[in-house]
């Protein structure tokens, strides 16, 4: 209710990066990551894992580290560059042919590729689809008016016995305007089924 009209643009969203309120950010692992990887992996090896708007997540090195292939989407052009910087991988960086304006920046290893452009230019076709998604702060982030739209890009990204491990954040949604938003359980009951 209270926050069902707010919406952050993608300018506010480069903002933060180039100003560096980036609070979001963690410098290490998500503890829960840690916690159920067994659930993402489910014994399984060699997978693709996908981040969304994953800034410069540590868990795309960390996975990555583990023989995962990981691909992440972010606007921040910044933050994909800081990410190979603070852990100092070469990288390439490319144009996507299919989208207007985006680029791909992979490593020369090749098992982290990461597109700046926004998540719904992309599609199963361009990316390809995921045994894995690690969601720690994308949900949260959209604006709540593409909840649908994201949760059905995000689905149609998904192999047949993928793993999507999601965090959220509760708290009450008249004292904060967001992001990140609130979403309760029973939403996301709804929007995943």
């Amino acid at each position: 209710g209270a926050q069902k009209d707010r919406a952050v643009t993608e300018a506010e969203w480069l903002r933060k990066w180039e100003t560096g309120n980036i609070g979001f950010h963690k410098e290490r692992g998500h503890p829960l990551l840690q916690k159920y990887l067994d659930v993402l992996l489910n014994g399984r090896s060699g997978l693709r894992i996908f981040f969304p708007l994953c800034g410069k997540a540590v868990e795309m090195k960390w996975l990555a580290d583990m023989g995962h292939s990981v691909v992440g989407v972010e606007v921040s052009e910044q933050a994909l560059k800081e990410f190979f910087a603070e852990h100092k991988l070469p990288y390439c960086e490319e144009p996507v042919p299919e989208i207007s304006g985006a680029k791909r920046f992979q490593s020369t290893s090749g098992n982290i590729s990461l597109y700046c452009c926004s998540i719904y230019d992309l599609s199963s076709s361009i990316i390809g689809k995921f045994d894995g998604v690690w969601d720690r702060g994308a949900l949260v982030a959209v604006n709540p008016c593409d909840r649908q739209r994201y949760v059905s890009l995000m689905i149609t990204l998904l192999e047949k016995n993928a793993a999507y491990l999601l965090v959220t954040v509760s708290y009450d949604p008249n004292k904060h305007k967001g992001p990140p938003f609130y979403v309760p359980e029973s939403e996301v009951k709804s929007l995943f089924g």
